[in-house]
């Protein structure tokens, strides 16, 4: 089971930095390096944050798959998942995909989240469920998932390190992840270092367009000037 990284991390400082952006923002300033289609890289509405309030989170993917529809001994060490997830950069966001045709049982309730959270992550990202709501937003822990759930049932971790399909998006262990109360993409690292730059730029532009048609001069044929 691998867990070797795409790419070397960002330093802190420019992870920090995406995190001043929220979501739309990131997604259009990816738009402008046109590295990917633009109906890519962003996971569909299934996948939706649990806790808006918390704001941005950014971190290092850490992939596994789920289950929980059976019975079955775990096929899996927690020691060697454990090992696995020290393997990647800080700050860690766990990426499950739940592979139950019905999602039935979540794996993400009070305990996981504390050991994880010890373990150096931030948040996980599932097209599963979740669970003990009250407990995890006091811990400050990201959920962005398909479902609450109030049940574990036999929920058991398959397998770890491979890419995963969750939300539309095949996330590989190490892609960079930024996520807000809009959704959850996968940051290009090619471009990682350069779209804060990207970023101001656009919001500068919508800034001169909204003042405008919040103003007395407002008129049609000054909107077509601006906005050709």
């Amino acid at each position: 089971m691998t867990t070797k990284r795409n790419h070397a991390p960002l330093a802190p400082i420019d992870l920090a930095a995406l995190r001043r952006y929220d979501a739309p923002t990131i997604a259009n300033g990816i738009e402008t390096f046109d590295v990917r289609p633009w109906t890519e890289g962003f996971m569909s509405p299934q996948i939706r944050c649990i806790f808006p309030e918390m704001g941005v989170m950014a971190g290092y993917a850490v992939t596994g798959k789920i289950r929980a529809s059976r019975k079955g001994a775990a096929s899996y060490s927690r020691h060697g998942w454990w090992d696995a997830i020290g393997a990647v950069s800080h700050p860690r966001v766990i990426v499950f995909e739940d592979v139950d045709e019905t999602p039935v049982g979540a794996f993400w309730g009070e305990v996981q989240t504390n050991i994880h959270k010890a373990l150096g992550c931030i948040a996980t990202v599932t097209n599963g469920g979740v669970r003990d709501l009250t407990e995890v937003r006091a811990a400050g822990f990201h959920y962005f998932a398909a479902s609450i759930m109030l049940s574990h049932a036999y929920v058991q971790l398959l397998e770890y390190g491979q890419p995963v399909r969750v939300g539309g998006v095949t996330v590989k262990t190490g892609d960079l992840v930024h996520a807000d109360r809009h959704g959850v993409q996968i940051v290009p690292f090619e471009i990682a270092r350069d779209l804060p730059a990207a970023c101001e730029k656009i919001i500068a532009n919508e800034r001169k367009v909204i003042a405008f048609c919040q103003s007395d001069a407002f008129s049609l044929a000054g909107l077509k000037k601006l906005v050709p």
